[in-house]
């Protein structure tokens, strides 16, 4: 067995939450799991960050606004006005459709 330094960390509640139920599911000590962590950022911090300062554009809620010039949806990225109207995740009130299932399409979900 290797020399190891006793540390003590301040976690939030939530991550010491997630972390416990991490090393129960994988069998690992908390300490084992938080050690690969942190080697892992300190030999790929670059992507770390890279991925830190993505969230701010991925995964975030926007709020929407049409130009009532154009009717361009555009939303607040970042400060910036930006058009959505080249982006393939915008679905004008056009493309919907909605028509009514018989009952013999309906398929029974499985739990």
């Amino acid at each position: 067995m290797q020399d190891k330094q006793k540390v003590t960390l301040y976690l939030p509640p939530e991550l010491h939450r997630q972390l416990k139920i991490r090393a129960a599911v994988d069998s690992e000590p908390m300490s084992a799991l938080a050690e690969q962590a942190i080697d892992f950022y300190l030999a790929h911090s670059d992507v770390v960050e890279q991925v830190e300062a993505s969230r701010g554009v991925y995964g975030a809620a926007h709020q929407m606004y049409n130009c009532p010039e154009c009717h361009t949806p555009m939303t607040l990225r970042s400060g910036e006005v930006v058009s959505l109207k080249q982006q393939p995740s915008v679905i004008s009130e056009e493309e919907l459709t909605v028509r009514a299932l018989d009952s013999e399409e309906l398929v029974p979900a499985r739990v």
